[in-house]
């Protein structure tokens, strides 16, 4: 009898999960920008449609690979600069209802079940539309890629954030715009580009409007800056998450004998279960972590943060959701235990009404990996 128990113990070991098995599995995305997912072809056509001729090449491969090793570059300014091309083309409506729809179906493809996609409304304005128009135009891309994407089987739902810019002077006017268009697709608001030198308590009227007004907001701290960012970004502003908050790890000191000792706000974020929108690969390409297995990530989700998984740009870090939970598979052991546990943390992290978000776990994500976990049972025998 103790041997059978012995080998059936076996059996059940923790299980790393295949790439198929990865694909397929149910994924929640919190932060993921519109302007930095365009597919290579589109934006090539794009700039042919609208008579854009500043594109590095238009040969759509050449073209994908030179935004990688762009955003390969070390440095968050050189990553941003890439976002010149991108947004470029997409300032007429049918572009942005293009570009929206191509990024629902892509999700959708990997497995994406639930996604809030931001995207700053201020900067698709060159062509004439207006914020609303803006807006309008992207919502429709997403039902459109929507439906598209359940025609060829997948389900997802899209949630937009709206994002104004951390060194322009628009935020007002864009939370006005999200609380505007809050019950027709946009979930939220954002603020986004280089910290450093751009508080988020310059926009501190806006955050106070937004709470005002019941809505919610994420902020992009602890990315390229600090702890102050993320201090600021919380204390002051009352953000309900965290874009990045990857310096955060400054904050927690892990001795020689292997003991961690969190700092008052590393332990306050953890208390609080405020959400860090973690992005591993695009952290990669700025700087702020030297690889998968030194990325802050695998240590806060050990200490039980709420840690989210997520691709922040598709197009420049030249990945997907299943790519960035390939990676820590690969860097940690992580099991589809744990895949499971990074997709509910951000399901119930992401801006929709309790009850839908439990009813996505609940009837989703759960039953979803329920069956792939349970897949080993059927394979080949040893």
């Amino acid at each position: 009898m103790e041997k059978q128990i012995t080998a059936f113990a076996g059996t059940t070991a923790p299980r790393v999960p295949t790439p198929d098995q990865i694909a397929r599995a149910p994924k929640v995305l919190l932060h993921d920008h519109l302007d930095g997912g365009l597919r290579p072809e589109t934006i090539v056509e794009l700039a042919a449609d609208c008579g854009y001729e500043g594109l590095p090449t238009t040969d759509p491969k050449e073209l994908g690979e030179w935004f990688r090793a762009a955003a390969d570059s070390g440095s968050l300014e050189r990553y941003l600069e890439t976002f010149a091309h991108t947004c470029a083309v997409m300032q007429t409506r049918a572009a942005l209802v293009r570009v929206a729809a191509d990024c629902a179906e892509d999700l959708a493809a990997d497995g994406v079940v639930y996604a809030e996609v931001r995207y700053a409304p201020e900067q698709h304005l060159e062509g004439g539309l207006s914020l609303d128009e803006v807006v309008e135009a992207v919502n429709e891309g997403f039902r459109l890629g929507e439906e598209n994407a359940r025609a060829r089987g997948h389900r997802i739902r899209v949630g937009t954030l709206l994002t104004a810019m951390r060194h322009a002077a628009r935020s007002q006017e864009i939370a006005e715009l999200a609380n505007r268009h809050r019950d027709r697709g946009v979930v939220g608001f954002d603020i986004a580009g280089a910290e450093a030198g751009h508080p988020p308590t310059r926009h501190q009227a806006a955050f106070d409007y937004l709470k005002g007004e019941n809505n919610h907001f994420t902020i992009h701290a602890g990315e390229a800056f600090g702890l102050p960012s993320i201090w600021e970004a919380l204390q002051c502003c009352g953000a309900d998450r965290l874009g990045h908050g990857v310096r955060i790890v400054d904050d927690i000191t892990v001795g020689a004998d292997g003991r961690v000792e969190l700092g008052r706000l590393a332990a306050y974020v953890r208390d609080k279960r405020i959400p860090l929108e973690m992005c591993p690969t695009s952290n990669l390409q700025t700087g702020a972590a030297a690889s998968y297995a030194e990325h802050p990530l695998g240590l806060l989700a050990r200490l039980k943060f709420r840690v989210t998984v997520n691709t922040d740009n598709r197009l420049m870090s030249g990945t997907s959701m299943s790519r960035e939970f390939a990676h820590l598979v690969d860097a940690f052991g992580y099991t589809l235990a744990d895949l499971e546990w990074f997709t509910v943390n951000a399901m119930k992290s992401a801006f929709l009404p309790f009850d839908e978000r439990l009813a996505m776990i609940g009837d989703v994500i759960k039953p979803g990996y329920a069956e792939l976990k349970a897949e080993w049972l059927f394979g080949p025998r040893d």
